[in-house]
């Protein structure tokens, strides 16, 4: 049995490791494996920032991957939660009758809803600004030498 809960809780918080693919299609998931490279690559981007400053033109391009795989992760949790029970229990608890309380909505399940969104607008946003303002940034300083 698959809880709608549970994945939407582990879309939020362990998508960016791609725990939710996980848990509803098994370890042999492609995409479950993938969701971490982005993941590490912002990471690792954050870490060039740190080291070399924010004139890194990498670190401006690795950043944002980890935003948006973060505010991504969290829009999924969202389309679970969101979820009719008998949608969910049709698709990952075929055995079940279509009122299952593994399909079921409750408190919890809009908490994840809360979060993911609060979180995940927050994030997307930030992402969205920094990539723009680093990119003006670039142009402004291309400008800069073409002008001396």
């Amino acid at each position: 049995m698959k809880n709608k809960t549970l994945a939407a809780w582990l879309a939020f918080i362990g998508g960016p490791l791609g725990l939710h693919r996980f848990y509803l299609h098994g370890m042999l998931d492609w995409i479950g494996w993938l969701l971490p490279i982005p993941t590490a690559l912002g990471i690792y981007g954050i870490q060039r920032v740190q080291q070399l400053g924010q004139d890194d033109v990498l670190s401006w391009l690795l950043i944002p991957l980890l935003g948006f795989t973060i505010a991504g992760c969290a829009l999924t949790g969202i389309v679970y939660a969101l979820s009719t029970p008998e949608k969910w229990n049709a698709k990952f608890n075929p055995s079940l009758d279509a009122e299952a309380k593994p399909g079921q909505t409750n408190w919890f399940t809009i908490m994840a809803i809360v979060a993911s969104l609060m979180i995940g607008a927050a994030v997307l946003m930030a992402s969205i600004a920094f990539s723009f303002q680093r990119y003006f940034d670039y142009q402004i300083e291309a400008s800069r030498k073409i002008s001396q």
